[in-house]
């Protein structure tokens, strides 16, 4: 997807629902200085072209009883379209895995985890992670604190750009 597509519109509908889906197609609309309707057709086309994934809460995980954060570091014994296929399909199914992935240099994918305890990632990680086929090595980070998690694109850096090449 391309982001010249989009116009001003669509895109100040993006950033709004990004910084708050919760909101009612009469506030939206009011937000993007359009009538209910049409910004109301502009969304769902939103959604059907794929530019909106999907609508979800933000939760914090450690207050939720996940404490413990990890990055792990994936290297791989093959990088055949197969084996990293492979992986990414194993990654889908393991519950602790949140993000997963594929980079390019030393390390072939980066995992981001979350585990209840330290003993139950490293069951996940002894049992499972470094037991699975092709998986060569595994180097992991504990995350000691977050300093910023901000989902989503930086809209007006878009609207900079995009007005400088106009």
């Amino acid at each position: 997807m391309v982001s010249t597509r989009l116009d001003a519109i669509d895109r100040k509908i993006l950033a709004e629902l990004q910084a708050d889906g919760r909101m009612t197609n009469v506030e939206l609309a009011r937000r993007v200085g359009i009538s209910a309707p049409p910004c109301l057709r502009r969304v769902r086309t939103l959604e059907e072209t794929g530019y909106i994934r999907g609508y979800h809460a933000d939760v914090d995980s450690r207050s939720l009883g996940f404490e413990v954060q990890v990055f792990a570091m994936v290297g791989l014994e093959s990088q055949a379209q197969h084996e990293l296929s492979a992986f990414e399909e194993q990654c889908r199914g393991w519950p602790l895995v949140r993000e997963c992935h594929m980079l390019n240099g030393e390390v072939d994918f980066i995992l981001k985890c979350v585990a209840p305890d330290l003993s139950s990632f490293q069951s996940f990680l002894t049992s499972e992670l470094l037991t699975t086929p092709n998986v060569a090595n595994v180097k992991t980070s504990l995350v000691i604190r977050g300093a910023k998690d901000e989902p989503g694109v930086p809209f007006d850096i878009l609207e900079e750009r995009l007005n400088k090449t106009a």
